[in-house]
């Protein structure tokens, strides 16, 4: 009779297990779960992955590329459904989903175009007969990505590195389980060898152990300063290389020469977009005196007419932010910044709809003194100051812990190189806010927004061994 009862109680409560979930940040609603892969799972996808990886690295760069075009194209066939999955489950607009789409398959392109030229053996000029550098991969990666740009971020990261013969493993964050598991599913149907890429379901704070496993021989990580140091610690007790983006509060400098009306718009805009969710986003709008209240009048305008709604609908520009969190930490960033003395211009609520939404918000008048001047908002939030000098906007600008990006607008293109020589970021935009569109173009930063370079050809080279062989006769002494 207790056996009997015994059996009945697990029966009808089975053991709990963690999910990942997928929540649809226009309505609130949950769309899907996925278990969380428990230890031996994890160890299983190590240990493909690094088998796979001794098979791989002997593959020709013909052989990789084939497969990566393969999944570009594959990419480009799935757009619609690729833009869908990522208005539904972190709230991108479709016309920017279709755009990031396209950039994957560029940067697929760019790196099956390109890594064997960029890995080729490099001789070295050396009166000791003859030397050479020649690259070899690492083994396998692991590659922690954020849910803002999902796909891109994914294929930013595993382009360049399986490419140069590596393997990876991929945990994308978890409020985007959906492309997580899409992405992996596009390489798949290009044909990939099992271990190559593979998605891993495991909530954040369980990651950085994993460094501990020595077959990890790289790891990169995009995200907060927090998690960033956490990984970056972990990677570095275990003597493992790594990439850091850890985000940024990125200026942007409009000087009164430029071509205001189309500086105005791209800084605003550029803003706004994602719901204000990028790290390079023009978050730090300076003006001189002259060109601020022309900037006010038209931060309203584009306010009142730009549609914030469902991001399924084609002329929907801005949509929710991703989660609950989010959607509280914004409010609440708006919110003490007020308290603290910042002036709210337009929006700062939460709009009176279901789902995540936050008005977009201009605030003026921050001060060193209140705790939005050194945060970075995930949010549609501008922040604007005024400055009475290009000196006293380049010290603003650079009164940050992050380091990230920048962009200055000014016709005077010799000047505008100047100025951009003296903003301390890993990348400085003129006449255009920052972005991480071209693939040929490097991305990273300095300071508190991290170290590494993605993108470009410097991408290749972060996990990669330069050995040097060098030749010489047998009657050398040295």
């Amino acid at each position: 009779m207790i056996i009997s009862f015994i059996i009945a109680l697990f029966t009808l409560n089975p053991v709990i297990m963690n999910t990942i979930k997928s929540i649809n940040p226009c309505t609130g609603n949950l769309m899907k779960e996925y278990p969380e892969m428990n230890n031996e799972q994890i160890e299983s996808i190590i240990s493909k992955a690094h088998e796979a990886f001794l098979k791989w690295k002997e593959l020709s760069f013909d052989s990789r590329a084939g497969y990566m075009r393969k999944a570009a194209q594959i990419m480009l066939d799935r757009k619609q459904e690729i833009s869908e999955v990522c208005a539904r489950e972190m709230g991108k607009p479709m016309v920017f989903g279709d755009g990031e789409t396209e950039v994957c398959a560029m940067i697929l392109n760019y790196y099956a175009d390109n890594a064997e030229k960029f890995l080729a053996d490099r001789p070295l000029a050396t009166p000791l007969n003859k030397a050479f550098i020649a690259y070899e991969p690492l083994g396998v990666i692991l590659s922690v990505q954020p849910w803002n740009a999902p796909f891109y971020q994914m294929v930013r990261s595993a382009g360049p590195h399986i490419m140069a013969g590596n393997t990876m493993i991929m945990k994308q964050a978890s409020n985007v389980p959906q492309c997580a598991q899409l992405m992996e599913d596009i390489f798949n149907e290009a044909g990939l060898p099992q271990g190559v890429y593979t998605n891993l379901f495991l909530e954040g704070s369980k990651i950085s152990p994993l460094l501990d496993d020595y077959r990890i021989q790289g790891a990169t990580l995009t995200g907060s300063v927090g998690a960033g140091a956490s990984f970056g610690s972990a990677a570095s007790k275990n003597i493992v290389r790594s990439i850091l983006e850890l985000g940024g509060n990125d200026p942007c400098i409009i000087l009164n020469d430029a071509d205001l009306d189309e500086a105005f718009s791209a800084a605003i805009m550029g803003r706004l977009w994602n719901s204000g969710q990028i790290c390079c986003s023009p978050k730090r709008i300076i003006l001189l005196e002259d060109s601020y209240e022309p900037f006010i009048a038209k931060a309203k305008e584009i306010f009142a007419s730009i549609k914030v709604g469902d991001p399924l609908e084609k002329d929907t520009l801005v949509g929710p932010v991703c989660t609950a969190e989010a959607l509280a930490k914004g409010l609440n960033q708006i919110n003490t910044a007020i308290k603290q003395g910042a002036t709210l211009v337009a929006g700062g609520k939460q709009m009176e709809r279901e789902g995540f939404f936050i008005e977009p918000t201009l605030l003026t008048d921050i001060t060193k003194d209140m705790d939005i001047y050194h945060e970075e908002v995930f949010a549609p939030v501008l922040m604007v100051y005024k400055v009475k000098s290009i000196d006293e906007a380049i010290d603003l600008a650079n009164d940050s812990t992050y380091g990230l990006g920048g962009s200055i607008f000014s016709k005077n293109e010799e000047e505008a190189v100047k100025l951009a020589r003296r903003i301390n970021t890993g990348m400085v935009f003129i006449n255009h806010v920052t972005t991480s569109v071209g693939p040929e173009l490097p991305f990273g930063g300095t300071k508190k927004s991290g170290y590494g370079r993605e993108l470009s050809p410097d991408a290749v080279y972060e996990f990669v061994n330069p050995k040097l062989i060098r030749i010489s006769d047998t009657k050398a002494l040295y």
